[in-house]
């Protein structure tokens, strides 16, 4: 089960960021995190934004709904995603990881 959590106006995920990676997607589990790899490089955010654009895409929000609010020098990090409730979080996930 993956560390999701209510908010009052959107969920909170628990995430594990991998910077570098050959491609830009959500690999699928690590522990309670969705682990997302991306192309970009950990410098100047780049990481940060491309994890948020990764998860935009997966969960079919657009990108200003996706924002990282804890770890931005981390690779373990906390994003919300407003307008999103809890349950329709774990259905689209459901969908995206059900594609490994």
């Amino acid at each position: 089960m993956l560390d999701l959590s209510a908010t009052r106006d959107g969920v909170r995920i628990a995430v594990r960021a991998q910077p570098k990676a050959s491609r830009c997607e959500v690999v699928g589990r690590l522990g309670m995190r969705l682990k997302v790899a991306v192309t970009a490089a950990p410098t100047g955010g780049k990481a940060n934004r491309a994890v948020e654009e990764v998860l935009a895409d997966a969960l079919g929000v657009r990108r200003s709904a996706v924002a990282i609010v804890a770890g931005q020098g981390s690779r373990d990090k906390v994003v919300h995603v407003s307008g999103l409730s809890l349950d329709e979080a774990i259905e689209r996930l459901a969908v995206v990881l059900a594609r490994d």
